[in-house]
Parts: C-alpha cells; structure tokens; sequence
C-alpha cells in the first residue's frame, strides 16, 4: 500500500478473543526497513464480536508498505473484516481523489453501473446481489467475480455508486440482472424474485424515506432519492443463442413501467440496422474491434432510423493488437466513431468508453482508460482522446464538409460551445492516415467574428503508432495546445498524419 508522511490512515477491524486483548497495529515498509506509524489496542473484554478503530499517523513515506498486527501476548485472537483507508477521500466517500479528479476532467455525464459481465456472472451464484452491497460493511458478504476472477468484499456497492454518480454531478445507470448468466439462466416462476429484486433497487434509489427500501437507504445516510432514471435489462444478452431474453425481459420492463413510468429502460438488443420487436426507450450498442474497422463505423448511425428507441454505446474501444496496453492508433480510430456518433446525436444519446480503470497489478482486460496502481495513475491515449469531446454535450452541431483526395481517412465534425466568458467554433479532425494534409477550413453563416487571440489549436500524436503512455512516460502521448495565430473565419491549416487536431476559434 502506498503510505505518505504526515497523512493519517483509518484503521478498522473486527476483533473477538476469550482473553484480553494486546494488540499492536503498525504501518512498516515493506523491505522492514521502516516503521512508518503505529497504535495500539488494549481490551479485557472481547468476548463478543467488537468493531475496534484506530487511526495511525504516517511519519514517513513508502510506495509499498504493509500493515503488522502484532502482539507479545499468547492467546487466541479471531479477527474479521480489517480495513485501512486514507482519511482524505473524495468527499469523504473513499474514492482517491486523484482518480476522481481524472474522472471530473472528462465532464462525464451519466455513469454505467456496476459494470457488464460483472452484473451477470458466468453463473447466477456469482452475480451482483445489489442487497447483499448495502447496509454495514462488516455485514455484506461479498462474493466472488467469477468472469474477472477476484473475490470482491462488496465494499463498493449499489449505494455507494448511486453516492459516486451524484458526486460527481452524472447520471446514474443502472444495470439489471434479469435472470441470466453467462452459462445459467431461470425464467418462469423462478423469475419472480429477480422482477422483486429489480423493483426494490428502485424503490432503494427513488422512493421516499418512509418507504420499506428508501427508508434504509435514509438509515445509510441519503434520505433524498436519488435521481435514477435510466436502467438497463441486462448486458449483452440479446444473443441469438440467448432466446430466454426476450422471454424474460417483457416481465421486467413491464413491472418497471407500472411501478416508475418515469423509468427510462435500455435494451440488449441492437436496433441500429432495423426495428426492435420489443418496447425500449433505448437500446445498447457494444463494439470492440481492431482499429481500421472502428475507424470506419463513422457512419455507422448514418442510415439508422430517427424514429423508435434512442441508441446508447455503453461499451467501444478499440482492442487487440492494435490497441496493446491503449495507444495512439486506437485512440484516433475512437475518435473517428465518436465524430461519427456526435454528428447522429439526434438518435444517439449516450456513448462511454470502458473499461474505465484497471489496477495496473491486475491487469484481466486491455487497454482501459485510467490506468492506477497504489499511489500512480496516468491516463492512456484514448483517455485523452475523450477530452476533445466533453464540451460536446449540449453543444450546437454544425454540418461540414471535407474535401481532399484524403477524404476516406479523415473524419471532421463541427460544434459550436460555451465556456464561462466566451462561445467557440471547434472544429474536430481526425487524419488516420500516414499523409500530412493541406486544408482549408471554412465557417459561414455564424454571424460572428473570430478573436485571434483567444483562438487555439489542440493536437493528439506522436512518433510511432502505437505508442503508449506508462507510469515512467505518463504524457507520452497527450494533447498539446498552442495558439492559432492565423485563425480567422477562413483559414489554411496543415494536418500532421496519424493525429486529431482540434481548431477552437473563439467568436466575437
């Protein structure tokens, strides 16, 4: 564990023995070269289990240190769920507040939860159990994440999501089980406790604090509702293998309707190249490709139907080979989809990368957003990819045009924004090719001016393809901004190969 000189770090533990107790907890490096904080416990009756707090203060740093509970007294101690955390989190609700800030900087909208294959579990046995998340953490049970294979004490549960999407000013989504599995599934009368599970979580979000959920959602600390509003029916299980989803999700999407018609329900089932045959409001899309064929569903929504459910890609990123750890070439070939999918805003809603995070001591899935490890964290390309667009969200699309014998390379779209004192033009293009490219950029029909000297231009490459950042090169491959000194409403540029310029030309 990562521990630094003058912090204090919040000890609790269970402890339960027939003798008293003497009992010394230390923070120590973890080569023994150091102690760095220490406190002890001293209790003649223990006879029952006794939740015991300490506080320890660091009076030097190490990057891997580790905990001791030492005593020199002989005896029987019984100890049960042990937790140190920093006394400074994000808001107080344990969240680093260096990831958190990473997460705040991409003006994220809405937040995905608790993930896609982790709600399902390969076996139902080991699915989210969203009441088994909430109340004291000492009596969750945990369970175990069969398809990313980590036991997971559930400290992190539906509540403290719901706690984190309002923390940091998103929507909430919430993903359902609905009685499936990756290799199990019930439907029929085994059903009806999963439909009550699916009711409950809402009522645990949205309903009052004298109801029978949302009053324990009070007991915990909230007794507001939350504002919830989106749900999705399952992940990724409108395969056609799975036919007992369109069995089972008319049951849910029904009893959600009747109960929260305010409910905004989502959809497994990919209505992109034709009509559901099933009530949604909206309805997922995923994709994970190498990078030529993400770059080239740009115009994936283009022929899509404006009538009928909104679309919301809650999965896409580029993987594979093209990708390795998150590099260069996936972060412009993401960038192309979501021009693509900012210039279909009127039938496509919401769109997020995952995964988001991974600890970099754990690495299960490649790339991800936010790499971390105890005291590091750096963002991949395609992490910084997405800060071109977080001005997108109730932004004014405009239509642009593009010619150049480059054309099928290149991607572009255009918005107009506002910050606290001015309005922008930004005009975003992607050039996936190896050719540098002359370009004119032309605006009409604004009805403004361009102020020069608030004008800039922000590009995304660097030397090799595939580069990556890493925790020794963490801005390796990161945006650069400059000023746009010929920025005018007509205006020559050159595009560098392989990159994404951004031309934010400030109106007056």
């Amino acid at each position: 564990m990562n521990v630094e000189e003058g912090k204090a770090y919040n000890l609790v533990m269970h402890i339960r023995s027939l003798e008293s107790v003497e009992l010394t907890a230390s923070l120590t490096c973890s080569n023994g070269s150091q102690n760095l904080a220490s406190n002890s416990v001293r209790e003649t009756n223990l006879s029952t289990w006794t939740k015991i707090e300490l506080q320890l203060l660091a009076q030097g740093t190490c990057r891997t240190s580790r905990l001791e509970l030492t005593t020199r007294k002989r005896g029987v101690i019984w100890l049960d769920q042990v937790s140190l955390m920093p006394s400074e989190t994000y808001k107080g609700h344990g969240f680093r507040k260096e990831l958190m800030y990473m997460l705040l900087d991409l003006k994220p909208r809405f937040l995905r939860f608790p993930g896609g294959c982790f709600v399902e579990g390969n076996w139902l046995k080991n699915a989210f159990r969203w009441k088994e998340t909430i109340g004291p953490w000492e009596e969750r049970p945990g369970h175990y994440g069969d398809v990313w294979h980590y036991w997971t004490d559930d400290g992190l549960g539906y509540y403290e999501l719901l706690e984190l999407a309002e923390d940091l000013g998103a929507n909430p989504v919430w993903v359902l089980n609905i009685g499936m599995s990756h290799h199990d599934a019930v439907n029929g009368t085994m059903l009806a406790p999963f439909i009550k599970d699916a009711t409950d979580s809402l009522e645990f979000a949205k309903g009052s604090d004298k109801s029978t959920w949302g009053s324990v959602r009070a007991t915990m600390g909230h007794p507001e509702p939350f504002p919830l509003k989106y749900v999705a029916l399952g992940n990724e299980d409108c395969a056609p293998f799975k036919l007992i989803y369109r069995e089972n999700y008319p049951k849910f999407y029904n009893a959600i309707k009747e109960a929260y018609p305010d409910i905004q329900i989502i959809s497994n089932c990919d209505g992109s190249s034709g009509p559901l045959d099933h009530p949604a409001d909206l309805y997922d899309y995923h994709i994970y490709e190498n990078a030529s064929t993400v770059f080239f569903k740009k115009n994936e929504f283009d022929r899509t139907s404006r009538n009928g459910p909104k679309v919301f890609v809650s999965e896409y990123a580029v993987n594979g080979e093209d990708a390795g750890n998150g590099s260069l070439l996936a972060s412009l070939a993401e960038a192309a989809f979501l021009i693509g999918l900012e210039k279909n805003s009127d039938v496509v809603q919401m769109a997020c990368y995952a995964p988001l995070f991974v600890n970099d001591n754990d690495r299960v899935w490649n790339p991800d957003a936010i790499v971390f490890n105890s005291w590091q964290q750096y963002g991949t390309p395609s992490y910084w990819m997405q800060t071109y667009f977080r001005e997108s969200s109730g932004a004014m699309i405009h239509p642009i045009m593009i010619s150049s014998s480059y054309s099928d390379l290149l991607a572009a779209s255009a918005i107009t924004w506002q910050d606290a004192e001015n309005t922008f033009l930004r005009v975003k293009i992607v050039n996936f090719g190896p050719n540098a490219v002359n370009l004119t950029i032309s605006s009409s029909g604004l009805q403004a001016g361009v102020d020069t000297a608030k004008s800039t231009v922000t590009v995304l490459t660097s030397s090799n393809l595939l580069d990556e950042n890493s925790f020794s090169e963490p801005n390796k491959v990161v945006p650069v901004a400059s000023e746009l000194p010929n920025a005018a409403e007509q205006m020559q540029v050159l595009h560098f190969p392989y990159s994404i310029c951004s031309f934010d030309l400030a109106l007056v």
